[in-house]
């Protein structure tokens, strides 16, 4: 055993917490944020499913999960919602789809915040490099979520959003062809037509959100060194 061990590499362990802690963070915060919304606005069919939590048992489905850390995409068990338990059904499902993507949002900016915060304590050792490897991923993890799912092609969050902003007629017209989103989506994705827009998205963030990362790198060095 101690000689299995001894010729284990490490970095496939540290490569592997760096890509699915991320995930499951990223995944658990998005699906709960639908759930959590969806009862703010009257219905509490995921907070029944005992869905309203930070149990990541209770979100990931373990082949999307797999996909989410290699490939950067990926899928959970969907919060069950009830839009007729919304006061306005379309405008419901439209700001419980949007909650998703901007809780990605948000996570990506704490993330990034905590990653320049303690790189200066932990940029010197192994394990602390794996911590900020891990900080810095999810927050890149979240901005692809994010981008990924406001793209409007069903099942995706953003068609949701589309359809609760489209007039009446629009909406028919649309909900006609929901059914084939799926299989768009999956050429896309297959075919690689998303992977360039997805990197230029994500790009675009990074460079306009990594100020909170260089503005909590000075806080972060103004305690950690004078400590």
């Amino acid at each position: 055993m101690k000689a299995f061990l001894q010729q284990l590499d490490i970095s496939v362990l540290t490569d592997a917490l760096i890509n699915v802690i991320p995930a499951v963070i990223c995944i658990t915060l998005h699906e709960l944020s639908h759930g959590v919304v969806a009862l703010k606005l009257g219905d509490p069919t995921a907070r029944n499913a005992g869905r309203l939590t930070l149990n990541p048992l209770k979100h990931i489905d373990l082949f999307g999960l797999i996909c989410l850390a290699v490939f950067g995409f990926g899928w959970a068990k969907p919060v069950p919602i009830n839009m007729r338990n919304f006061k306005n059904p379309r405008r419901g499902m439209g700001l419980t789809a949007l909650a998703g993507p901007a809780a990605n949002m948000v996570l990506a900016v704490v993330f990034l915040a905590l990653w320049g915060f303690f790189t200066p304590a932990l940029y010197a050792g192994k394990v602390g490099s794996v911590v900020l490897d891990v900080l810095r991923s999810t927050a890149v993890l979240s901005m692809g979520l994010a981008i990924f799912n406001i793209l409007p092609i069903p099942p995706l969050d953003g068609s949701k959003v589309v359809f609760s902003i489209a007039s009446e007629r629009l909406y028919r017209q649309l909900m006609r062809y929901e059914r084939y989103g799926m299989i768009l989506l999956v050429v896309l994705l297959v075919t690689g037509v998303l992977s360039g827009p997805m990197s230029r998205g994500v790009t675009f963030l990074w460079d306009h959100l990594v100020i909170v990362a260089e503005t909590f790198f000075r806080l972060g060095k103004s305690v950690w060194l004078t400590a």
